[in-house]
């Protein structure tokens, strides 16, 4: 095995990940569908064309809730929506219901240097996004029979630097009054939301708080090559992060009862989550209506309110960034929304090397090429062992041939001198693939990182190259990638005699070059800086293998 061979090897077993991937998304064994259950016909309003959201059997108390079809601010009260601006959210909450149907994130444009905030949660009935809120139970303000419709001071609020509150109050004919808060804290995407419960009725009141995020389930899918996730994902007690995607939600219902926990729904990039209080036992739950969308939420611990008494009741509604340590801070497992996939563990820690190398140079490129060095320097040892291992098989072929012709086609007699002189030369045949083995789970995980991580949106690197989160518009960088791996391939000898192989192996920087001009430029960057220091280092092994009379090539 070439060393050359074994690169390829590393970027072959990734695009057949990425092709595997796909073929069992399309042509994968499917479970059974379980059959259709008739939802009931929805109580909205004769204005709204929006669908309802359901909830599972096990919380059916939830409402079959509505939005409204304008979002124009000067609607009437009775079915207005009042705007919230924060230094981070521009938010429109809907006061029937107090639910959050526009979020748009103002630090995160659409397009860089656009004008325009990227849109997560959105009112649209084709892309619809939104997440609602509530009380339920037995004494539910939310119920299938209408939502509440809450009164509020003004229809606009704004952040000046210090903590928003957004209050809408509803109050009930036998006189208990609700005020739903929204908190909103400078610098955050996480908002506080509260029920304070005041009784002024004669009777125990009893409640039950519920959140839930409901979306459209057509959307943009992600390519072959850039496998992104997006639908749901929730935490328990016992597993910290798992994902539950929408065909998930189609085939199953979640049904989960854990203490703490949340729910969430995922893109690239960002995350929207519903936390309830986390030393509570909550039920998280999920649906689909109508079979074009999806909700996922939870329902929290009944809470009861004496006559005369007052209580308040909370969680936390996160809309924003795939920040890990914003995510971190508020609820455990959040963070891992961030998917590195199986190798989290290794993606975590070369995250963070490489948000500090950032901190000192300012420029994401930069930062990239200083761990690219760094991972390559750290695994030279295994590289040098994977060359010398290869050096000396090459070594031994020779030997080989004359045992070939000895034994000719008594495979077990010629196995035995195999192992014999391996044992004699003090050579390891797996030597070059082991190396090769312990690498590959690097190169994975950092490629995963350089995929997911929001902070190289929009990062701005040299010259032409201003998002490396998009792909080389010049396609520069691909170009060079191919080259390198072309020379790569020429420092080698070629050993195979089939002249197809031959063919094939001399094609191959060319044909995996192709894939690298619709990969971002922070992968093709890094992918060009390892072969770099490939090559430089293939220089030193050899020069230092023909030093010690070791045939290198």
């Amino acid at each position: 095995m070439e060393s050359q061979r074994s690169f390829l090897i590393i970027g072959l077993a990734l695009v057949s990940f990425l092709l595997w991937q796909e073929w069992q998304k399309d042509y994968g064994p499917q479970p059974v569908q379980p059959a259709q259950i008739v939802e009931p016909a929805p109580l909205s309003t004769p204005s709204s064309d929006l669908p309802p959201s359901t909830i599972t059997d096990d919380s059916g108390d939830v409402p079959e809730s509505t939005i409204v079809e304008s979002v124009n601010p000067t609607a009437t009260q009775t079915n207005s929506v009042v705007h919230v601006l924060s230094d981070t959210l521009d938010l429109l909450i809907d006061t029937r219901g107090g639910d959050v149907v526009s979020a748009n994130l103002r630090k995160f444009p659409v397009t860089q240097g656009s004008d325009d905030s990227y849109s997560l949660l959105r009112p649209d009935a084709v892309s619809l996004y939104i997440a609602q809120s509530g009380l339920v139970g037995r004494d539910a303000i939310d119920s299938k029979k209408g939502r509440p419709a809450y009164v509020v001071s003004q229809q606009e609020f704004v952040m000046e630097n210090a903590e928003l509150i957004v209050p809408l109050k509803w109050t009930s004919a036998d006189g208990v009054v609700v005020t739903k808060r929204f908190i909103f804290t400078p610098g955050h995407h996480d908002v506080k939301v509260e029920y304070e419960v005041v009784n002024g009725s004669s009777q125990v009141k009893q409640y039950q708080q519920y959140g839930q995020l409901k979306q459209a389930i057509e959307g943009t899918e992600s390519s072959m090559f850039m496998p992104t996730y997006r639908g749901g994902a929730f935490s328990t007690q016992d597993d910290r992060y798992s994902k539950f995607s929408f065909d998930d939600m189609e085939d199953e219902k979640l049904k989960e009862t854990t203490v703490g926990g949340w729910a969430g729904m995922l893109e690239h990039y960002f995350v929207s989550a519903w936390v309830p209080p986390q030393e509570d036992t909550n039920q998280l739950y999920s649906t689909v209506v109508q079979a074009r969308y999806a909700a996922i939420g939870f329902k929290g611990a009944p809470v009861e309110v004496a006559p005369g008494d007052s209580t308040t009741i909370s969680s936390t509604l996160y809309m924003g960034p795939k920040d890990q340590d914003a995510l971190a801070k508020i609820a455990r497992g959040l963070d891992l929304t961030v998917d590195y996939g199986v190798l989290w563990w290794i993606s975590q820690p070369l995250f963070a090397l490489l948000q500090f190398i950032q901190s000192i140079v300012i420029n994401w490129g930069l930062a990239i090429i200083i761990i690219t060095i760094i991972v390559k320097g750290a695994m030279y040892p295994l590289t040098k062992k994977q060359y010398e291992s290869m050096a000396k098989m090459r070594n031994l072929a020779p030997k080989m041939a004359q045992l070939k012709e000895r034994f000719g086609d008594d495979r077990q007699k010629m196995s035995q001198a195999m192992m014999e002189m391996y044992k004699k030369e003090k050579v390891n045949p797996m030597g070059g693939c082991f190396p090769l083995l312990l690498q590959m789970p690097i190169f994975l995980a950092l490629y995963w990182v350089l995929l997911e991580s929001v902070e190289l949106r929009h990062a701005d690197f040299i010259f032409w190259i201003t998002d490396l989160s998009v792909k080389d518009p010049y396609f520069v960088l691909p170009v060079l990638t191919g080259l390198s791996m072309y020379l790569l391939q020429k420092l080698q000898p070629m050993t195979i005699q089939d002249p197809m192989q031959q063919k094939i192996m001399q094609w191959m920087p060319v044909a995996m070059s192709l894939f690298f001009f619709i990969f971002p430029a922070g992968l093709v960057l890094y992918w060009l800086i390892s072969n770099v220091i490939t090559l430089v280092q293939a220089k030193i092994i050899y020069s230092s293998m023909e030093k010690r009379g070791l045939k290198a090539k």
